[in-house]
């Protein structure tokens, strides 16, 4: 049986300043797991190293984020980012363009035995 996503969090983060889009998606990675807590494996026993977390973020120009330093970031388990076409970048008057990105953030574990997920 294949791995089974177990989190899906989600959050947005900006730039307001610096047009950075790696800070931007920094935050939104921050946001999306900065409310989680994952008893899960205390409750199993299970090590954090079972996990596998995929993170995708949206940005208007996905080829300048530092995908490798987003994942060096995250905190727990192997990181996965991938970097897409989305966020928004907003104009402001003052001249400077405002960056903001969308991250999802998604946990995976090897099938467990000795309790299932309802489908």
């Amino acid at each position: 049986m294949a791995e089974q996503r177990m989190i899906i969090e989600m959050g947005m983060g900006n730039d307001q300043y610096g047009m950075d889009y790696t800070k931007a998606a920094a935050r939104a990675i921050e946001d999306a797991i900065r409310h989680s807590a994952l008893p899960i494996f205390a409750s199993l026993d299970l090590s954090t190293d079972a996990m596998r977390v995929q993170v995708t973020v949206g940005v208007q120009e996905p080829d300048k984020v530092d995908i490798a330093s987003l994942a060096a970031k995250l905190p727990r388990g192997h990181a996965e980012v991938l970097a897409v076409k989305g966020g928004l970048n907003v104009e402001n008057p003052a001249g400077n363009t405002i960056v903001v990105a969308s991250a999802a953030v998604e946990a995976f574990l090897p099938p467990q035995t000795g309790w299932t997920l309802k489908s």
